[in-house]
């Protein structure tokens, strides 16, 4: 045996022995809180948090005091506890105090520091006495981390926390907490108890047992798809409506699921062909078509209203495309099922959604005693039940009509239908429709012609949205016009996801505004004619920021959040300089400095954390001067890194730090500011040579420690970065050359793969950039395939390539995406390009756009006014007609497959070869 299988054997012994041995059923007391030694009061910026002893329930117990101080984060006590965890156990502590609804977490921590697990209470509020909390080895859960072995079996600390939920009307969240004997309990592993079948898992089970149809696709085993249906500012409210025609009114509400009845045979969604589209293309008003034996369902849903009293619109239209009348019946199911599916579980978990009450007067059906559903003609009937022994669709599909007025569900499964009896004539239809108000106290008055009224509601709300997309007009050839129209949705996507004047890239899972999504929005919307949204969500940002100049990476009905993303402040002074740019708000840029000035503080600071001289001289040189490790790249949430993504957006931060102290007069700053990019700028580039050099690649990687491949990260370095010029040509386009070449083996099925996020789309504007336009088509051409449904002109933010396995996808449309592509979309046409100060024309069209009429472009957007241009090809010559002047300092370039060519000064017209 060799040494080495000695030292092996010797090693397993000795680690025999030292396991500990545990008593079934005998608790061990793990500590008595007898003393504060040891323990610490941890809190998060802008947080207050103290200890104090008190009496506990035998001996001593510790207290935690805290206050949020109208921000969000956490407040905790925290001490070194070494524990070694059975394979069964129950973990136990008493608790009393007095707070408002907040989640309790109790937090184990490993050796490295990096891995934790989790016990969580939500909405947990303390007694005035004491009482027991135990967490059992079944609800303890690996939190995060880089380990690939999540079992608890050894940790190192422990951590008490209270995290911050929203308040009430923003009530103050302050209180106490107070701790005592912290218990250790082992158990045989079969003997702790197995949590009940959660309510989604309840249906999925009864979804297996009968035809498919009854129950909606995402409890079915199929991935579903949905887009969002709602009002300028109105997430909050927003409805989603399903790919097969059901309706979730509002975030993690009910739904209306239509379904009819021919020939005595019930039909849903599995019984007939569907298809999606959108009016006029583009706008946010989308429709679900079935079609079966010569009959079609049009459910076509809208909203209109102001945000916060909005009402959702649900048109439908039964038609007859047979030379014979048909009798049929419309079912309009209220259902305790979310459009939102099971496989959605972040932020607004989806699947079930509660109704325990139906109240049906005639007039109106009142759901839970809350929301109602006004019909805009007579029904037939009403018709409800409870779950047992059969749900509603079951009794609907043998042919049963349980009318009534009223059904309780204490187990809150309750499901009701308006029964519309309908004779529709040959070749004709009939038209439908219920309002749902978001107020319940709206009055809904009832026209005497439902369908005239419902088409007047629609041509109305269709105005709206034209005179909010169409303010950049884009001509295009039917080849292209795909792609106006995507983008228009996209601008549409950005309004209705925003909560007010707060940016959102979705209105379920991430429904919360991070300023990185903002800021890109922000860009998007500029550029299409939204200045006044724009203005308004960095003007509601930028005083989030904590006292100590640092800018949140998200903010959320709790108030600001201090997880530390150190892209924030780069982001924060780019929307500034951005709305600069484009508005020249002088008054608005004024009253926002302040931030710009903290924002640039508070990043010299952290940089200055990074410079450690010693660093020069060992491994760690490509982490030197960079921001300091985050977690705002989500590839890096198990352990953070020094992420380039965070230093090209401080980068971009510097640079317009300096633009905006020229602009505004503030010469003072100018030379420190500078200097900080400068000094900040050449530590960025002489990293990369660093970690490039030390990993031996060639390629810029996405963070300075892994020397790993992003090359979608790495996009933000030519924009909004604007840093292509001054990075070493060879290694960008090695980058993105690597990225084509993945590209093209995953398009060609060379690679196998399973999903992707299509935040992917800005490779297209970085494309234009590179000058590959004959490249810029094949990426379009494959993310447009991803489209689900492609009529909706949308993308979740994650696409799975079998398009029916079931997965979390994340918000559907997501807004951050939506701006990804509308950026993408506007820069084939016309960028600002920062190395020269010129305005790039038409890098990104496509030779076969220009003939015929070619493409005319009029009012966008750029930080020197709007522009306007047509451009026409009449075989190898190219003619450019300038409609709308505008004079950057570095010209007009027009970029065709020949080259690019500097137009003249104040020239209107100009030829040149294709």
């Amino acid at each position: 045996m060799s040494r080495f299988a000695l030292f092996k054997l010797a090693a397993s012994a000795c680690f025999l022995v030292a396991l500990p041995t545990f008593a079934t059923d005998k608790a061990r007391t793990l500590d008595t809180f007898d003393t504060a030694t040891g323990w610490a009061a941890i809190h998060t910026d802008d947080v207050s948090a103290t200890l104090r002893p008190m009496p506990g329930r035998v001996g001593q117990a510790i207290c935690l005091a805290y206050d949020f101080n109208g921000v969000s984060g956490a407040a905790s006590i925290r001490k070194t506890l070494p524990i070694d965890y059975p394979d069964g156990f129950a973990l136990s502590f008493d608790v009393r105090g007095h707070m408002p609804p907040n989640t309790l977490q109790l937090k184990l921590v490993d050796d490295s520091g990096d891995n934790v697990w989790w016990f969580q209470q939500p909405h947990f509020v303390p007694t005035g006495t004491w009482t027991t909390v135990q967490a059992t080895s079944r609800q303890v859960e690996f939190a995060w981390g880089p380990v690939k072995d999540r079992a608890l079996r050894h940790t190192r600390d422990i951590e008490f926390v209270v995290y911050a939920e929203a308040q009430p009307g923003q009530a103050a969240n302050r209180g106490e907490v107070c701790f005592d004997n912290l218990r250790l309990t082992p158990r045989k592993p079969e003997a702790v108890a197995v949590p009940l079948p959660t309510p989604n898992a309840v249906f999925e089970s009864r979804a297996r047992q009968v035809r498919r149809g009854l129950y909606p696709r995402g409890f079915s085993g199929e991935q579903s798809y949905w887009t969002i249906v709602g009002v300028d500012g109105g997430s909050r409210d927003s409805a989603l409506l399903s790919e097969d025609g059901a309706v979730e009114i509002a975030r993690g509400g009910f739904s209306i699921e239509p379904f009819l009845v021919s020939g005595g045979k019930l039909i849903t969604w599995a019984d007939v062909t569907t298809t999606q589209s959108l009016r006029d293309r583009y706008l946010p008003m989308p429709s679900v078509r079935w079609a079966t034996g010569g009959l079609t369902l049009d459910t076509t849903v809208f909203a209109q209203g102001p945000a916060g009293a909005s009402r959702l619109l649900l048109s439908y239209r039964v038609a007859n495309d047979s030379d014979t009348a048909r009798d049929v019946t419309l079912a309009l199911a209220t259902r305790p099922f979310q459009v939102n599916p099971p496989t959605q579980f972040l932020n607004a978990p989806g699947g079930t959604s509660p109704i325990h009450d139906l109240a049906w007067d005639g007039r109106a059906l009142t759901i839970n005693g809350a929301r109602k559903v006004v019909p805009l003609q007579a029904t037939t009937a009403f018709v409800a039940s409870a779950s047992a022994p059969n749900a509603l669709g079951e009794r609907l599909d043998a042919g049963e009509r349980p009318s009534m007025k009223a059904i309780h569900d204490a187990a809150g499964f309750a499901q009701g239908a308006l029964l519309y009896d309908l004779h529709v004539p040959a070749h004709g239809h009939v038209d439908l429709g219920v309002v749902v108000p978001v107020k319940q106290g709206d009055v809904v008055d009832v026209p005497a012609d439902a369908g005239t009224w419902l088409a007047a509601q629609a041509d109305a709300v269709a105005a709206v949205w034209h005179e909010k997309l169409d303010r950049v007009d884009m001509t295009v050839p039917s080849t292209a016009q795909p792609i106006v129209d995507t983008m228009k949705s996209g601008v549409a996507q950005m309004l209705m996801s925003r909560d007010g004047p707060a940016l959102q890239p979705g209105t379920r899972s991430y429904a919360r505004t991070w300023v990185r999504d903002g800021a890109m929005m922000l860009e998007g919307l500029l550029r299409t004619g939204h200045e006044d949204v724009a203005s308004a969500f960095i003007r509601w940002y930028a005083p989030h920021q904590f006292s100590s100049g640092k800018v949140p990476c998200c903010v959320d009905a709790r108030g600001s959040d201090p997880v530390p993303e150190n892209d924030s402040h780069g982001e924060l002074i780019f929307s500034v300089a951005e709305l600069w740019r484009y508005t020249h708000d002088r008054g608005t840029v004024d009253a926002l400095w302040p931030h710009v000035e903290k924002a640039v503080t508070y990043m010299d600071t952290l940089r200055a954390s990074e410079r450690q001289p010693a660093r020069l001289r060992n491994a760690d040189r490509p982490l030197y001067g960079l921001m300091p490790a985050s977690i705002s790249h989500e590839g890096y949430s198990t352990k953070p890194m020094h992420s380039y993504w965070d230093d090209f957006w401080a980068l971009k931060g510097y640079d317009d730090a300096v633009e905006l102290a020229a602009a505004l007069g503030r010469a003072d700053k100018v030379p420190a500011y500078t200097a900080s990019r400068d000094q900040f700028r050449g530590d960025l580039h002489a990293s990369i040579e660093a970690a490039v050099k030390a990993r031996g690649i060639d390629f810029i990687p996405g963070s300075a420690e892994l020397g790993d491949f992003d090359a979608t990260s790495t996009t933000i370095a030519l924009s909004p970065g604007g840093e292509q010029a001054r990075l070493p040509k060879a290694l960008v386009e090695r980058t993105f050359e690597r990225y084509w070449q993945g590209f093209v083996a995953r398009r060609d099925g060379q690679v196998a793969w399973e999903d992707y996020t299509p935040y992917e789309v800005r490779t297209i504007a970085t494309f234009v950039r590179l000058g590959w336009r004959d490249r810029v088509n094949d990426l379009i051409a494959f993310f447009f395939a991803d489209r689900r449904p492609a009529a909706w002109n949308q993308w979740a933010e994650v696409v799975g390539r079998d398009p029916r396995k079931p997965r979390f996808v994340g918000d559907m449309p997501h807004a951050w995406i939506a701006s990804d592509f509308v950026r993408s979309a506007l820069d084939l046409f016309a960028y600002d390009r920062e190395a020269d100060g010129s305005m790039v024309l038409a890098a990104g069209v496509q030779p076969g756009w220009l003939e015929g009429e070619g493409i005319a472009i009029r009012d966008l957007r750029t930080p020197y006014g709007r522009l306007g241009y047509t451009l026409v090809a009449k075989g190898a010559q190219v003619t450019l007609t300038i409609t709308q002047p505008i004079h950057p300092p570095g010209g007009l370039i027009l970029s065709l497959p020949s080259g690019e060519t500097k137009i003249p000064p104040n020239a209107s017209t100009f030829k040149a070869t294709l």
